[in-house]
């Protein structure tokens, strides 16, 4: 492929592009934030609008199924309106739903705003992949891909955190707050950074509308089939087993829609280019660990140690900090490093930081954790400054929106079916292993009969010996589960790296990660 067919823009970026490219990356950054953000809050949350625990989870899935529909729509809006009008609007409603969430009434309320919240959001993702694509040269462009992981992982990282921090020292409407200060800063750096160009209505005629309708309704069940269905027990809700099949039978429409239409919604013939294909593989892997490790850490810390949301935070904290200093090294690495190998040592270390997370015991809590974290902390900005590098190497101008809304849908769905996945095993795994050490934990069993014997002494009676008995059997199931579920992470971060293994050489200018 030729050199010149790349994405590849000419000149120096100006002052202008730099804001431009900024004020989307922090746009982006609030938008991956708010996800985990309220997560800490819930139950505050949910105390103030009077919601059963079931009910509140809609409060975090409203805004999961808003934002992936969006996803995949902002590359057919940029051009529709322009992306100046695209993204002065969208940052308009996130900020304008953001203040109507700190407001909400009932629950009702803050299921429609905080779907609000995710569809305007979600246009900000993709927007801040595009944009750096399109606005910075080769030279430039692991800059702005540093900028972009840091929306993609610092965020997640901190949003529990900060969460935890505002809702106790400020109150839960706070978390919505503070959306507003960087959101008008943002708009401000849009309004002067992007040029303006005409909205082309004339593509109304040719849309695509059964693409929308397709995509739109398929991933919009698959996301709730997802969150919800392990709450719901799977395939025992009928409701579940609907949205399944439902999110089933409209993706597979859309895709044979796709293939067959000359211009399409989403170019997925843009899989077959090797390096993005297989990084579209890396990306929902990568999903499934950045995701699956913020799951799994902070409910096991809470399940097993009895952590508040603050203690939680503050582990999570020896992952996050570090990545702010880490992100910006990696541009000036890859001078020396190929993004290829850089990238498969960030899966290789936060491969091994989910693998060393299995080997839980009662005692190990926030300190035995602080390591694991810094390792993690070293792969994640590894791997997504030089990922999306990697993915639209061989990427043609035409193809940028399909490859961001791609890319993003993937590593989200990996986030979605990862939780889905873990949650699973993590209930079916403490059943096998209770039931496995019951049958070990027999009175004829004489250092059992020991132990009950002072247990009953402790406490007054067998019945209550035998409840704490049971009580510590769980846990210890429970704990073996654990591992199990940082193990399946760190398998799914394997299969990941040697997806990167298999791509192609880069071309000079991104492989040297030049400065000119």
């Amino acid at each position: 492929m030729a050199g010149d067919q790349l994405i590849r823009p000419v000149g120096e970026p100006t002052r202008r592009d730099w804001i431009a490219v900024m004020s989307v990356m922090l746009g982006a950054f609030m938008a991956v934030l708010d996800i985990q953000i309220t997560n800490s809050s819930l139950k505050d949350i949910q105390g103030a609008l009077s919601a059963t625990l079931e009910e509140g989870s809609w409060i975090s899935t409203s805004y999961l199924v808003a934002e992936i529909i969006m996803i995949p729509l902002t590359a057919w809006l940029v051009q529709l309106l322009s992306a100046r009008r695209l993204a002065v609007w969208v940052s308009l409603g996130f900020l304008i739903s953001s203040l109507l969430c700190s407001m909400a009434w009932s629950l009702d309320s803050m299921i429609v705003f905080r779907a609000m919240q995710g569809f305007t959001g979600g246009a900000l993702i993709p927007l801040a992949f595009t944009l750096t694509l399109i606005k910075l040269p080769e030279h430039h462009r692991a800059k702005g891909m540093a900028m972009f992981a840091m929306t993609a992982t610092f965020a997640p990282s901190i949003g529990p955190t900060l969460g935890g921090w505002l809702t106790e020292n400020w109150g839960w409407e706070y978390i919505f707050y503070i959306n507003v200060p960087p959101g008008l800063i943002m708009i401000a750096g849009l309004m002067y950074g992007l040029e303006k160009k005409e909205a082309h209505w004339e593509l109304l005629k040719s849309t695509d509308y059964t693409g929308i309708l397709t995509l739109g309704i398929g991933l919009g069940c698959l996301q709730v089939f997802l969150e919800e269905g392990h709450r719901k027990d799977w395939l025992e809700s009928s409701l579940i087993v609907t949205l399944g099949s439902i999110a089933l039978l409209s993706l597979i429409t859309f895709v044979i829609v796709q293939i067959s239409k000359p211009n399409p919604l989403i170019n997925l013939r843009i899989l077959r280019n090797r390096n993005f294909g297989l990084s579209s593989i890396s990306s929902l892997g990568m999903g499934v660990g950045l995701y699956g490790s913020i799951y799994l850490l902070p409910l096991y810390l809470a399940q097993i140690q009895n952590y508040n949301a603050l203690q939680i935070g503050e582990v999570i904290m020896w992952m996050g900090v570090p990545q702010l200093f880490l992100i910006p090294l990696v541009p000036k690495l890859m001078k020396f490093v190929s993004p290829k190998w850089l990238c498969t040592l960030g899966f290789g270390l936060f491969g091994l930081a989910s693998f060393s997370s299995g080997v839980l015991n009662p005692d190990f809590a926030g300190p035995q954790f602080n390591q694991i974290q810094i390792i993690r902390a070293l792969g994640q900005p590894l791997i997504m400054v030089t990922i999306s590098l990697i993915a639209t190497a061989y990427i043609l101008p035409q193809d940028a929106g399909s490859a961001s809304s791609l890319f993003n849908i993937l590593r989200n769905l990996g986030g979605a079916i990862g939780i889905a996945l873990l949650a699973t095993l993590l209930d079916a795994r403490t059943k096998t292993y209770f039931d496995y050490l019951r049958e070990a934990v027999v009175p004829t069993n004489p250092q059992v009969a020991e132990r009950l014997a002072s247990m009953t002494d402790r406490f007054g009676s067998d019945a209550a010996a035998l409840g704490k008995l049971s009580d510590i059997v769980h846990q210890q199931a429970l704990i073996m589960a654990y591992n199990d579920a940082f193990h399946f992470v760190g398998i799914a971060l394997g299969i990941s790296m040697l997806a990167i293994l298999l791509t192609k050489k880069l071309p000079a200018g991104l492989k040297a990660g030049e400065a000119h």
